[in-house]
């Protein structure tokens, strides 16, 4: 399975980014492989849409699932129309989100799981 991790660092043992849209890195791995690559987001800065932006390249990377600690409402759309799973929940290092997705603790979410410019400090919850 090919999959988008959200990082801070642009490797396997770099910190998973809790934040989906304005993360660092996208770090596309092969989970039966651990072959990677990283992606820079180069979103994260945007004034907004920084979901939408970050959910279409990951779409682009034609990827089967995405990992991250959490995925706002559009973010979660554009991925759910691409038919991208999306896993929430992830923390320590990129190899321990592979490993709990691989494991089955990781869950996929049917929800955004924080409001509208969470990223960005936004209160908003849709």
């Amino acid at each position: 399975m090919n999959v988008i991790v959200s990082a801070t660092k642009d490797d396997l043992n770099g910190p998973v980014d809790p934040r989906f849209g304005r993360c660092q890195y996208f770090i596309r791995v092969d989970t039966e492989t651990l072959d990677y690559n990283s992606i820079k987001n180069s979103q994260k800065d945007a004034m907004g849409g920084a979901g939408v932006q970050a959910a279409q390249t990951v779409a682009n990377a034609k990827v089967d699932a995405v990992i991250t600690g959490s995925v706002g409402p559009n973010a979660f759309q554009t991925l759910n129309v691409a038919g991208i799973k999306i896993f929430t929940g992830a923390s320590g290092t990129v190899k321990d989100a592979i490993r709990a997705l691989k494991d089955g603790s990781l869950q996929e979410t049917n929800n955004s799981t924080v409001g509208s410019h969470h990223g960005m400090g936004g209160k908003r919850r849709n």
